[in-house]
């Protein structure tokens, strides 16, 4: 891994060079798998191939041999890009979006093998030569078409298609693909015009990618969609039910939604369904200045695993999965307020009953990163102005609205640059903080009654 300060050490991210999108979490004979879009050439956004890592416990990550690679003449050669993995009938399969020499933003859908179902590492993969399904549906004037998500409902194999149309209007499309090599174009599954969609996502998208859906323990799903206006914009979920659309396809009714990650360096998540939960990933992008990334050597980490599921007023529950807490020692380094080093990765937690201010950077002009608290309003502001990012949202402070309680608490997984936080179970809040020449870490904590708990990663478990 990279000696850079700011290179997280507890997450999944390949050795050097890009990663981007999560694609196919899947777990086969005992093993969590993860794969991602990977360039393993250079850190920049091109050659897309996948990278690939297992875990037993979610916490330590053993990484394999690239996954996927471009086909020289194939419907992959400019690049492998996001899709699922599932089990086809005993063979895990990738489903995955291919990208030809023409590059126009319409994808195929792309099929690969695992060479041996046996191999509990899955180390190879075979690509069939022929996509299953080539373009868009004629007469929808789509044109973006890309990352297919595929999952099961009334007993029958369906899939997700990320899309947008030429008057600018974003959509999922429906297939059904119980048969994974014989695809059927099953109707648009929900679009931009849907009026709360429209009120939950505004219309600054004109196109939705990498849908992914979940069902809650209550029986609804939440949609989950990246908001692509030309360029990567912000993640949002809608909740709602699935049901059958009196055509033999389905449609999704939402009733409610909202942004899904209020950070701004959080995009393109994937959700793998577990019988008892669900569980999400997510990308981190750089938000420093691009010279410093060619520099470092180095671009993009996944988020940790977060357990994903609806409260009874269908708005997100989240929180960091139980096996994040694995990395805990035995004895934290601190327990209660007061004036603490930080090292450069922690686990902390902090329950405020008042309003309550939490200082972890300061620079040397007295300046520092800061969460406030207010139980009684309902609100954290994560303030980092004086850390400037790169990025067209800026580095404004960031406000997260949740019911008002009488006390609230707080989860925060720092790992070199990359900031998780976890506001009560109700939001998160993914940033990249790079400390400079100067900066001090240090946690301070001003509220009556606050209550503080901090945990150092142990070493020796690694991402």
């Amino acid at each position: 891994m990279s000696n850079d300060p700011h290179a997280p050490r507890f997450r999944v991210r390949p050795a050097a060079n890009w990663i981007n999108d999560p694609n196919g979490p899947f777990r086969w004979r005992g093993r969590q798998h993860l794969f991602y879009q990977h360039n393993p050439a250079a850190p920049v956004h091109a050659n897309v191939h996948w990278g690939h890592a297992s875990s037993r416990d979610l916490v330590d990550w053993e990484h394999h041999p690239i996954a996927l690679t471009p086909t020289p003449g194939g419907p992959d050669e400019s690049g492998c890009w996001s899709g699922c993995v599932i089990d086809d009938a005993g063979t895990p399969t990738a489903v995955y979006t291919g990208v030809d020499r023409t590059h126009v933003g319409l994808g195929t859908i792309c099929l690969a093998r695992a060479a041996d179902p046996d191999d509990e590492l899955l180390t190879e993969w075979k690509p069939l030569p022929t996509p299953v399904v080539t373009g868009p549906p004629p007469g929808l004037d789509v044109v973006m078409f890309r990352d297919p998500f595929v999952f099961h409902c009334a007993d029958r194999r369906w899939a997700l298609v990320g899309a947008g149309h030429a008057d600018g209007t974003p959509s999922v499309l429906l297939y059904d693909c119980d048969d994974l090599t014989d695809w059927r174009f099953a109707g648009v599954l929900l679009d931009g015009g849907d009026p709360v969609a429209s009120d939950v996502f505004g219309d600054k998208s004109v196109g939705w990618e990498c849908p992914h859906l979940y069902r809650t323990a209550g029986g609804d799903h939440v949609l989950l969609v990246s908001l692509w206006d030309g360029d990567p914009c912000s993640t949002a979920y809608l909740t709602g039910r699935l049901e059958a659309d009196g055509q033999g396809g389905l449609r999704f009714a939402p009733r409610t939604g909202g942004r899904l990650d209020h950070g701004r360096d959080f995009y393109a998540p994937a959700v793998f369904q577990e019988p008892d939960r669900a569980l999400l990933w997510g990308w981190s992008w750089e938000s420093r200045p691009e010279e410093e990334t060619l520099r470092a050597g180095w671009a993009g980490v996944l988020t940790m695993p977060r357990v994903v599921d609806v409260h009874p007023d269908g708005r997100l529950r989240v929180s960091p999965a139980p096996e994040v807490d694995l990395l805990r020692p035995a004895e934290p380094f601190v327990t209660a307020p007061g004036r603490v080093p930080l090292p450069d990765a922690y686990d902390l937690t902090v329950t405020a009953c008042a309003p309550t201010t939490v200082s972890l950077l300061r620079d040397p002009a007295g300046r520092e990163v800061t969460v406030r608290v207010d139980p009684a309003a309902g609100t954290v502001v994560l303030d980092r102005e004086a850390w400037p990012r790169t990025g067209r949202e800026g580095s404004d402070p960031i406000t997260v609205q949740v019911p008002r309680a009488p006390e609230l608490a707080l989860r925060l997984l720092v790992d070199g640059s990359l900031l998780e936080l976890f506001v009560a179970d109700r939001a998160m809040v993914t940033e990249r903080v790079y400390r400079r020449p100067g900066d001090v870490a240090e946690l301070v904590v001003d509220g009556p009654g606050a209550q503080v708990t901090g945990w150092a990663p142990d070493p020796r478990r690694r991402g």
